[in-house]
């Protein structure tokens, strides 16, 4: 049986710093939520990503995404693809001991819905 991780969204993946990559629609739907320009939000909320091939989300000092405002984030309801991934489809060493999801096993059939639902991706179940 797969399992499922339900996000309770207790924010700790948030906290971690690294490298949040926003494509050109990301970016489009980031600045529109926020009432910004696109070349304001892209100056104010984008850095070149580590490996040069494209924009991310800077860090605030304390390694925190710049949209998280105390327990919750500015940019929900529009965050981007790679948010919307975790922790069902990637993870970063030492999550499991962070992150507060729940697992649940689910049949594959369920697997998948949840999924589509949180990420808005159709995608096979694990093997």
């Amino acid at each position: 049986m797969p399992i499922f991780l339900e996000c309770d969204r207790c924010t700790a993946c948030c906290r971690w710093p690294g490298q949040v990559k926003v494509t050109a629609a990301e970016i489009g739907r980031l600045a529109t939520h926020l009432n910004l320009p696109e070349a304001e939000f892209s100056a104010r909320y984008t850095l070149l990503n580590a490996n040069r091939s494209g924009l991310a989300l800077p860090d605030q000092p304390n390694g925190a995404c710049v949209f998280l405002d105390g327990d919750s984030c500015r940019v929900n309801p529009v965050k981007p693809q790679q948010c919307r991934d975790f922790p069902n489809l990637w993870s970063y060493p030492g999550a499991e001991n962070l992150c507060r999801a729940k697992p649940v096993e689910v049949t594959a059939e369920e697997w998948r819905q949840r999924i589509r639902h949180a990420t808005g991706r159709d995608l096979p179940p694990p093997a």
